[in-house]
C-alpha cells in the first residue's frame, strides 16, 4: 500500500459560510444557502434560485489581494478555503522565507475545479452584432472585431479550469506535482483520492487537494435546464432539494470551494500537527453508456464503491455512514440506493446515509470535497448530518437516510460517494485516525 495519508487540514467557503464550523454548525441545524438568484437576472429561467456565496471578500484572505484581482469566482473562493486549511495544517502562507519547515518542493496541488464564466455581457453583445440574419450563420469575423475589442485578456485566462490551482501556487509556493481534472460532479472526489495516491507512492509529502467551481451564469444555468436537472421549485425554494423523496425534481445550483491538506503520516508526525483523519481508500470508474444518464444497473458506482472497498482493506460490514451523491433527482437517488444495496448487502438498511446537497446545494467541481470534509467531521464528532426536507419519502428507496435531523452515533469509518454527469463515478473512504 505504501505511505499512509492523513488529512491535517480543512478550508471550505460556500453558500452556507465562509469557514468549515460555521457550515458545519448551519448543517447540523437544518439550515439551507438557498436564495433567488442575483448574479444575473434569471425571471426568465425555469429555475429561479440557487445558492449563491455571499459577502465574500477575498482580500479579507490575501495580503496580495493584486495577485488575484482577475480571478473568477471559483478560484476567489479556493484563496479563502486553502488559507483556511494552511492555518490549521500549520502551512504558512504568502510568506517568502517561510519557518514552517516545509520543503516546497515535495508540495504540490491537486484540484477538481471547473471553468470560469465567461464576460456574459460583452459575449452576447459580440453575439448578437456577429450574427448574419440575411444567411442565418455567424459571421465570426464581426464576433472577433466586438470581442477583440471589449474583452479583457486575463478575465478569459481565468476561464481556464488550471487557474484555481495557480492561484494557490502563489499563495502557498507549492512547487510539487500540479494536477487539475474536471470530471464533472466527480472532480474534487478524485482529486482527493488520486491526491492520497500520490502521498501513498511517495511523489510528494504534502498535497493541497480538493476543488473550486462557479456555474452561475446565465450559460451554465442554461444548460442544466435543458438537462431538466435543476429544482424549478420556485414559489418554496427553502425545500427545493428534497434528496430520496418521492417529489424530488431535481438540484439547487451552488458554488464554492473546498480544500483538504493530505500528507504522508511520517511527515505529520514529525511536524507534530493535529491528524484529522486518514484517507484509507480510493476507486474510480466510468460507467461508458450515456452523457447524461448512468446506467440503470448502477455498474458504475458499484464498481467504484467496491474499489474503494478493496483499496481499504475493508469490509462493507465496517464502514458506519455515508455521504451519498443525493443531487435530488429522479435518476440519481434511485440508482444510488440500488448501488448501495447492491455492495453493502445485507447492512445497506441499517447504515446511515445522508445527503448535505439538501442543505448546501450542488457545488458541482467543489461538491466531492466539501462533502468529504462532512464525512471528517462526523467521525471527528460522532453525529451525521441530516438529510433534510425528506418529508414525503419515496416508497422505492427504502434505506436509513437520516431524515430532517443529525443523528449522534459511532462514526469511525465512513464512505464519500461522487457520480458526475458523464458517467465518472468516484469514492473516498476516510476513517478516525489511529496511531
Amino acid at each position: 500500500m505504501g505511505r499512509r495519508a492523513v488529512i491535517t487540514g480543512m478550508g471550505l467557503v460556500c453558500p452556507m459560510g465562509h469557514d468549515v464550523e460555521t457550515v458545519w454548525k448551519g448543517m447540523l441545524s437544518g439550515k439551507h444557502g438557498f436564495a433567488e438568484t442575483t448574479i444575473f437576472n434569471a425571471s426568465t429561467f425555469p429555475s429561479q434560485f440557487c445558492a449563491e456565496v455571499k459577502n465574500y471578500d477575498v482580500s479579507k484572505y490575501t495580503k496580495n489581494p493584486e495577485l488575484h484581482r482577475h480571478s473568477n469566482r471559483g478560484s476567489g473562493f479556493v484563496i479563502g478555503a486553502a488559507v483556511e486549511a494552511c492555518k490549521q495544517a500549520g502551512i504558512e502562507v504568502e510568506t517568502k522565507e517561510p519557518r514552517d519547515g516545509m520543503d516546497r518542493s515535495r508540495m504540490g496541488i491537486y484540484l477538481g475545479a471547473g471553468e470560469g464564466s465567461v464576460d456574459n455581457d460583452v459575449f452576447f453583445e459580440a453575439v448578437v452584432e456577429g450574427w448574419d440574419s440575411e444567411n442565418h450563420r455567424m459571421d465570426w469575423n464581426k464576433w472577433a472585431k466586438v470581442a477583440f475589442g471589449k474583452m479583457t485578456a486575463m478575465r478569459e485566462l481565468e476561464q481556464e479550469p488550471n487557474m484555481p490551482a495557480a492561484h494557490i501556487a502563489l499563495l502557498t509556493g507549492a512547487r510539487g506535482p500540479a494536477r487539475s481534472c474536471l470530471t464533472a460532479c466527480a472532480a474534487s472526489t478524485q482529486a482527493a483520492g488520486e491526491a492520497m495516491m500520490m502521498i501513498r507512492k511517495g511523489a510528494a509529502d504534502v498535497m493541497i487537494a480538493g476543488g473550486a467551481h462557479s456555474m452561475i451564469h446565465p450559460l451554465g444555468i442554461t444548460g442544466f435546464c435543458r438537462l431538466t436537472a435543476l429544482s424549478t421549485r420556485n414559489d418554496s425554494i427553502e425545500t427545493a432539494s428534497r434528496p430520496f423523496s418521492r417529489t424530488r425534481d431535481g438540484f439547487v445550483i451552488g458554488e464554492g470551494a473546498a480544500i483538504l491538506i493530505l500528507e504522508s503520516l511520517e511527515h505529520a508526525k514529525r511536524r507534530g500537527v493535529r491528524i484529522l483523519a486518514e484517507v484509507i481508500g480510493y476507486g474510480g470508474s466510468s460507467d461508458a453508456f450515456r452523457v447524461t444518464d448512468m446506467h440503470e444497473t448502477g455498474r458504475g458506482p458499484i464498481q467504484a464503491l467496491e474499489a474503494a472497498l478493496r483499496d481499504a482493506g475493508i469490509s462493507y460490514s465496517d464502514v458506519n455512514y455515508i455521504n451519498a451523491h443525493g443531487t435530488s433527482t429522479m435518476e440519481n437517488d434511485s440508482i444510488e440506493t440500488l448501488a448501495v444495496k447492491s455492495v453493502f448487502k445485507d447492512k445497506a438498511k441499517s447504515i446511515p446515509i445522508s445527503s448535505v446537497k439538501s442543505m448546501l446545494g450542488h457545488l458541482i467541481g467543489a461538491a466531492g470535497a466539501a462533502e468529504l470534509i462532512t464525512c471528517v467531521l462526523a467521525i471527528r464528532d460522532n453525529i451525521v448530518p441530516p438529510t433534510m426536507n425528506l418529508n414525503d419519502p419515496d416508497p422505492a428507496l427504502d434505506l436509513d437516510y437520516v431524515p430532517n435531523k443529525p443523528r449522534k452515533m459511532q462514526v469511525n469509518i465512513a464512505v464519500n460517494e461522487s457520480f458526475g454527469f458523464g458517467g465518472q463515478n468516484d469514492v473516498v473512504i476516510v476513517k478516525r485516525y489511529e496511531p
